[in-house]
């Protein structure tokens, strides 16, 4: 696993600056430089790996990245509206997933996350203060300054969910899905890795779990499409 390297007092000065100045989101003014949430964003908190498959199942999202601070692992950090954060453990519930245990958090009003490097201003350019891999944490999908971050987080209510299915790919064009939909693939995905990371480390194959290996709520089959509403709640 890489190391993180120390950042110098003029860097953690710069990436402070950034985030306060070009973004206007607020620090908590300690070294390393770490963001609030339940300010301006709250974000999920998975595995990476459950991470990156739903990167790849929901499409566009808020701004994303990785934590490789802690000791259990990279974890993925997925920037979605604030107040999400206290949301979560109801939406898990109606979505059938509450009494599984998932390794699926947010960090909302009160907790703090790390501050990655701000990325270069395009991808050729030499950024003087580190980024990627030799840090603690890396933007996949960094934050676009002089753009109103909160248009782009998931969110529920009214305007929520136009990112969806049956949406012309025109209007879809940078907008996120919404937090239902975000929530229920981020808990298919990370009880699909627990079971494959199980399964590699007793070394047996799909016939172990009786035919079976994969179990999905009726209502994350709804929001995947795979399962008639009229059979459901």
């Amino acid at each position: 696993m890489p190391v993180a390297l120390p950042r110098s007092r003029p860097a953690l000065a710069a990436v402070r600056q950034w985030y306060e100045d070009e973004l206007r989101w607020p620090t908590t003014g300690t070294e390393p430089v770490e963001l609030l949430t339940g300010v301006r964003f709250d974000a999920l908190d998975l595995p990476a790996d459950a991470g990156r498959a739903v990167l790849g199942r929901v499409g566009p999202t808020g701004p994303v990245l990785i934590d490789r601070s802690g000791s259990a692992g990279p974890r993925m950090l997925v920037l979605v509206t604030a107040g999400a954060a206290e949301e979560l453990p109801e939406l898990l519930e109606w979505l059938e997933w509450g009494s599984l245990g998932l390794d699926l958090t947010a960090r909302g009003t009160g907790d703090r996350m790390p501050a990655p490097s701000p990325p270069p201003p395009s991808p050729q350019a030499w950024w003087p203060y580190g980024s990627g891999p030799r840090e603690a944490a890396g933007w996949v999908r960094p934050p676009e300054p002089g753009r109103e971050i909160e248009a782009a987080l998931p969110t529920t209510g009214t305007g929520a969910g136009r990112g969806g299915r049956g949406v012309p790919l025109a209007d879809r064009q940078g907008r996120a899905p919404d937090l239902v939909r975000l929530v229920s693939a981020a808990a298919t995905e990370c009880h699909r890795a627990r079971l494959l990371r199980g399964r590699q480390a007793r070394r047996q194959t799909d016939c172990g779990y009786g035919g079976q290996p994969f179990a999905f709520s009726n209502a994350s089959r709804i929001s995947a499409g795979t399962r008639p509403r009229s059979l459901t709640l």
